[in-house]
């Protein structure tokens, strides 16, 4: 006797799909629910932040009021510098994953709001935007300050010296080039005090409009940049010409209208200029830095701790007056950082010593020190007195 095939029960198979689904959903809504209650907390921890932030802009106000009272400058290196410390110390203390280049932009920034809400700070540097420059200034005041792009170094001291900017930003050396001989010049003439240094970690590129090396018929950038990547450009663009320019930014806006011109830039500049990065980290010595100096009337500078003095003076043409100069440095156990010539203009065979040694303008031993060097020099003139820098 043959059976009817039985037949599913009307319902039950969708029963058993909802089933299957309800329980393959709880553990989805369970990390929702999870998911949901972290982000309350960071909301949470966000408005800590935020309230935390109000009451330091308050205390910032108030220091503003005393500096008004006491006749104290808004920017302090030194100050700002120790902060950064105390704070790496502490997170470093407290076993944070938060990275110290990623704790300092934070506080750079906290820092540089702090600073506009006491008074307007601009900022002068080589321009124009995607140098060098910009990028040690944006470092050492943070997005909150107003940067002014001017065409040479001497330009950056003529528009502080005018009260166009708050400050300036130029470079005074490089580990692979070595000094920035109009930066030099400039100091003999300007009566601007350095009051902080920065150092900057240099990485060259090759930048062009397209297409690839081969295409290249001329390269343009900043003697200084031209002089960083000697060997590789030899090595690489063997009999391409190349040709100075004031400066990277303005070589990179020179590629930018020609498809036969590449030039060398920082990576920041190809995104300003719409250029393709043909090449990175071209140049010749891989720890490249550059060391800039900030410049400020000395109206806007304070005695406070320091760690580096600069000067620059002239001796006569004599046997031994260089030497006599700098012998009061070792007398009171001073430590002599650099010592570089350059020669005066208009005077053959005379030159400047630009000078850096350890120590405060209030510390008795270097006052000792450069009263003795003055009675042997024929002109001597005190740059400045401010914190010593650190590779960025």
């Amino acid at each position: 006797m043959l059976r009817r095939a039985s037949r599913p029960v009307r319902g039950a198979s969708r029963s058993v799909d909802k089933k299957k689904k309800a329980r393959q959903a709880a553990p989805q809504a369970q990390r929702r629910d999870s998911l949901d209650k972290l982000r309350a907390r960071l909301d949470a921890i966000d408005a800590e932040v935020l309230a935390a932030l109000g009451e330091r802009y308050r205390v910032v106000q108030q220091v503003q009021e005393a500096k008004r009272r006491d006749g104290g400058v808004v920017f302090q290196p030194e100050r700002e510098r120790a902060q950064l410390r105390r704070l790496h110390r502490l997170n470093e203390r407290d076993g944070s994953p938060v990275k110290p280049e990623a704790l300092e932009a934070i506080f750079r920034e906290i820092l540089s709001a702090s600073r506009s809400l006491q008074t307007s700070v601009s900022v002068a540097y080589l321009g124009p935007p995607g140098t060098f420059s910009e990028r040690a200034a944006t470092l050492q005041f943070g997005s909150s300050a107003e940067f002014l792009p001017v065409a040479s170094i001497s330009e950056v001291f003529r528009a502080v010296e005018r009260g166009q900017a708050t400050y300036g930003v130029v470079p005074i050396e490089n580990s692979t080039e070595g000094m920035v001989g109009p930066t030099l010049d400039a100091f003999v003439q300007s009566s601007l005090q350095i009051v902080a240094e920065r150092q900057l970690l240099i990485r060259h590129a090759l930048l062009a409009k397209g297409g690839g090396l081969s295409r290249i018929k001329q390269i343009v950038s900043h003697p200084q940049s031209l002089g960083q990547c000697r060997e590789w450009l030899a090595a690489h663009m063997p009999g391409i010409p190349t040709r100075e320019i004031a400066s990277n930014s303005q070589a990179a806006a020179a590629a930018a209208r020609s498809a036969t011109t590449a030039a060398i830039a920082g990576k920041e500049a190809a995104r300003v200029y719409g250029l393709r990065v043909l090449a990175d980290g071209i140049q010749d010595v891989a720890h490249n830095v550059t060391r800039f100096l900030v410049i400020a009337p000395e109206s806007a500078t304070s005695p406070t701790t320091s760690d580096k003095v600069s000067v620059i003076f002239s001796v006569k043409n004599e046997p031994g007056m260089l030497y006599r100069s700098l012998k009061p440095l070792a007398g009171q156990g001073i430590d002599l950082l650099k010592i570089e010539s350059r020669p005066m203009r208009g005077r053959i065979w005379d030159y400047l010593f630009f000078v850096d040694f350890g120590g405060e303008l209030a510390n008795p031993k270097v006052r000792r020190a450069m009263a003795a060097m003055k009675r042997n020099c024929v002109w001597f003139k005190v740059l400045g007195s401010y914190p010593a820098a650190v590779a960025r």
